[in-house]
């Protein structure tokens, strides 16, 4: 080996392979490649979405690493829950159960290639995990321990081979635990390491897990709020669902999801169609489940999936239309058609979707008067509408990070085009971003910002309803929650189907202390639609912090720590939630954490931002942070 070719690093590594696999070829060849292969593509989109690189993936073994230790860990638990529930759908004798296995380590890299003992003792560790399970080094467990709301159980020393000194082992409990730290009471600083995560498949039943002797949060149920949809039963029904990206390119997956949230757009033109919101439908977004499946838990008849894949000049699409009842294809077309025309295709796509669904549409309107009908979504170059799909991308993930640059990406998209009315609504949204972030020290400037984007919509827009979601906010951030209310139930009354509007009005409801009504609100939005944003589910446990219903908060902060271990916003809760109800030991941790992601937050600054109305409730809030031991 050239010395000049490797160099070494600190690094967390992930190694797959399939315990049983031989035997389970042998029974049936086809379907255990097929469930191996459904597997590994979860694997591989957990790891895109944890910020992680696979290195390498032959047969039935996976290799990847990670920037950091707590994306590394984050990472193995979702990808147990995820096929915990793929394997839920599969015979008993199919099920494919991960070994996981996290170490941070010393490896030797060269080229796209990692070696050493950092990667050998992860694949130690992976053959000590329970089938379904994730064991960790005690070296990654020293760096995550205050950092997730995990539970770990200490296995002891493990003599592995090749490895001259003994490792120190824990298992992960995969349920929501507070575990303190041996430096808790000190600051904690995220590491910048690469983590390298080993995974094995193995065969058999799912292992009870021991508990810890530390003190468990109490176990709250977490109520099932998806119930159903309200698509009205004299309407055609349909669910446009997220359109599968086929050009090989991950970062083209803002164009498969823009054309189809244009279809969306399209078809919601007709009063005769209920179509399924965008955040119901694309809830599905790489699950494995059935047509008729979506089409029950959405309470829809049909189903409008497809695939695109484009190059610099063209666009190739392919559509089909299915029925909810029995998954069988009604209608299916392939269109292949030139870049530049794009928004003409769209437009034919959805008349011809119309077409199939037997649905008169509105008297008169044509594919030309269809495109005046979206003009607000339609800008007059394909760069800025590039601009502002890669920003709509970026806005959803909901970090400080992605919303700095989808902000720059709609000021691109209006740049290029000043008339692109729906690029001024999102903008004005991002800007409002400055104050939930704090990324100012002139919060009303930014304010007047996104009013005078919403002005720009509406005058863009003259024969559209006015933006009452951004309204409700902007009126929200002012402190005007009479108004905000209104704009809120106005968004509601506009697009009853639509579960963002009841966040709108849940919010609104929230910040004028009407937490009761907020959480019924809330608890709508969820009925409305199966995905469970973290910015809804943070929303619900505040309303329920202000009801007093602390268990309830709680768990809802938990859930969205266990999917987002830097939420500042579910931190700041929870160290109320805890101090109120009598834990104050859980409360300095999670004061802790809010500290750690947050460095500057002080009691002062929360007093001059903080939308809270002067009175009980808000003495209830300072006192609760101030005893946890914010200052």
């Amino acid at each position: 080996m050239d010395p000049k070719s490797f160099h070494r690093k600190l690094a967390a590594i992930l190694s797959a392979d399939v315990a049983g696999y031989s035997r389970l070829m042998q029974g049936d060849e086809a379907a255990t490649v097929t469930t191996l292969e459904s597997h590994k593509q979860a694997f591989f989109e957990l790891i895109k979405q944890h910020r992680g690189r696979v290195v390498d993936s032959p047969g039935d073994n996976l290799l990847a690493e990670f920037a950091s230790v707590v994306d590394a860990v984050q990472c193995a638990v979702a990808v147990q829950k995820e096929l915990q529930a793929r394997n839920s759908e599969l015979p008993e004798n199919r099920h494919m159960l991960f070994r996981i296995g996290v170490n941070l380590g010393d490896v030797i890299e060269e080229g796209d290639r990692i070696y050493g003992d950092g990667v050998n003792i992860a694949a130690r560790l992976e053959s000590i995990a329970d089938p379904g399970g994730v064991c960790v080094s005690k070296t990654a467990f020293d760096h995550i321990e205050s950092k997730l709301p995990l539970g770990y159980e200490f296995l002891g020393e493990q003599t592995v081979k090749n490895i001259a000194k003994p490792v120190g082992a824990y298992r992960v409990l995969l349920e929501p635990r507070v575990t303190r730290g041996k430096g808790s009471g000190k600051k904690m600083v995220l590491v910048a390491l690469s983590a390298v995560l080993v995974a094995a498949f193995g065969i058999g039943l799912w292992q009870a897990f021991v508990r810890l002797s530390v003190p468990p949060v109490p176990p709250v149920e977490k109520a099932n709020l998806r119930k159903e949809v309200f698509a009205p039963p004299d309407r055609v029904s349909v669910a446009v669902l997220p359109f599968q990206n086929m050009t090989g390119d991950p970062q083209q997956e803002y164009f498969s999801e823009g054309m189809a949230e244009q279809i969306i757009a399209g078809l919601s033109q007709t009063p005769d169609i209920y179509v399924s919101a965008r955040t119901s439908s694309f809830a599905f977004k790489g699950k494995s489940i059935t047509a008729q499946q979506i089409a029950e838990q959405l309470r829809v008849r049909y189903l409008l999936e497809g695939s695109v894949q484009r190059d610099a000049a063209r666009v190739r699409i392919n559509i089909q239309l299915i029925d909810g009842r029995d998954g069988r294809h009604i209608w299916a077309k392939r269109y292949d058609d030139l870049l530049e025309d794009l928004f003409a295709l769209q437009d034919r796509i959805t008349m011809e979707v119309m077409e199939a669904l037997n649905v008169q549409f509105i008297p008169g309107i044509t594919e030309t008067n269809l495109s005046i009908n979206l003009k607000q979504y339609r800008p007059s170059s394909l760069r800025a509408y590039e601009a502002y799909l890669k920003g709509v991308n970026l806005f959803f993930r909901r970090t400080i990070a992605d919303a700095i640059a989808a902000r720059k990406l709609f000021e691109e998209a209006v740049t290029l085009d000043p008339n692109f009315a729906a690029a001024y609504r999102t903008l004005g949204f991002s800007y409002l971003d400055d104050f939930w972030y704090r990324l100012t020290a002139t919060p009303e400037k930014s304010v007047e910002m996104a009013e005078q984007a919403a002005e720009k919509f509406s005058a863009l827009s003259p024969g559209q309803p006015p933006p009452h979601g951004l309204l409700s906010m902007i009126r929200l951030v002012r402190k005007d929650f009479a108004k905000a209310v209104w704009h809120a139930e106005k968004a509601v009354e506009q697009s009853p189907n639509d579960p963002g509007g009841y966040y709108s009005l849940a919010l609104a409801l929230r910040f004028a202390e009407r937490f009761e009504e907020a959480i019924k609100a809330q608890e709508t939005s969820f009925r409305l639609s199966p995905l469970r944003p973290l910015t809804w589910i943070n929303n619900l446990a505040w309303a329920h912090l202000g009801s007093q219903h602390y268990d309830r908060a709680i768990s809802l902060y938990l859930e969205t720590i266990e999917r987002s271990p830097d939420s500042l916003f579910a931190f700041q809760g929870l160290a109320i939630a805890y101090e109120l109800s009598g834990d104050h030991e859980k409360a300095s941790w999670a004061a802790e954490n809010v500290m750690r992601i947050d460095p500057a937050f002080s009691l002062v600054r929360e007093e001059k931002m903080a939308l809270i109305v002067s009175g009980a409730y808000k003495q209830r809030i300072f006192d609760a942070w101030l005893s946890a031991g914010l200052k």
